[in-house]
């Protein structure tokens, strides 16, 4: 895998302009994202909305004449042993950049976890409405809860977006590492990275982004009745 250097797909982007490029770009930097409270009154099963590293790495799905820049970016979790988890609400810090949103909807995505990336796809909502801070940081409440049994999980999020509309979203990035590190994958490989199936973040874009994602997981905590 080629690595994209964050310099200089950032370069033109190090402070957030509104005014839309020819072309998306793989990340923005320069900038502090602003998180919004929690939405829904259920607890907290995990939370990482800590450590803003400033920069946020793209990941959209833009309309049909900019697909092969379509990205995914995504982060790891477990739920503990002997435990089941219903989540209901998934918040992520992000930024608009290249243009000032807003999304249209949010995809939210779960996986197992395989060899320290997204693995099975064990729970899908392609477009969900959110609540947005009005910078790019979300609260998406689920349609149904996503009911994940304990173990290595990630979750990837995407903005539904239209490039020539609302410019582009990145998923922020944290300086500190829990477990393993962010994933991400282009497929259309529009970036250059050759990252068109899911791979460590940093592989992908040089390292220096932080290892990891801002995002925080809401809903109800269940002992399995044997």
């Amino acid at each position: 895998m080629k690595k994209t250097s964050l310099l200089a797909t950032a370069a033109v982007l190090a402070l957030t302009t509104g005014l839309a490029q020819a072309a998306p770009s793989a990340a923005v930097s320069g900038h502090v994202a602003r998180v919004a409270p929690a939405q829904s009154p259920d607890a907290v099963l995990y939370d990482q909305m800590d450590n803003d590293s400033g920069i946020g790495i793209t990941s959209q799905n833009f309309e049909a004449s900019f697909d092969i820049y379509d990205g995914m970016g995504a982060d790891d979790f477990k739920v503990p042993a002997g435990k089941i988890w219903l989540v209901k609400e998934v918040d992520v810090a992000g930024v608009y950049y290249n243009g000032s949103g807003p999304a249209a909807s949010v995809h939210v995505a779960f996986y197992k976890s395989k060899n320290g990336l997204p693995g099975k796809l064990v729970a899908d909502f392609p477009a969900v409405a959110y609540t947005d801070s009005g910078f790019g940081s979300f609260n998406v409440i689920l349609p149904s809860k996503a009911k994940l049994k304990e173990g290595k999980y990630f979750v990837a999020v995407q903005a539904n977006m239209d490039f020539s509309v609302g410019g582009q979203w990145g998923f922020e990035n944290r300086t500190v590492q829990s477990g393993d590190p962010a994933a991400w994958m282009n497929p259309g490989d529009g970036f250059g990275t050759g990252c068109t199936t899911w791979a460590v973040e940093s592989v992908c874009i040089v390292a220096g982004q932080g290892p990891d994602k801002m995002f925080r997981l809401l809903g109800k905590e269940k002992t399995p009745v044997n």
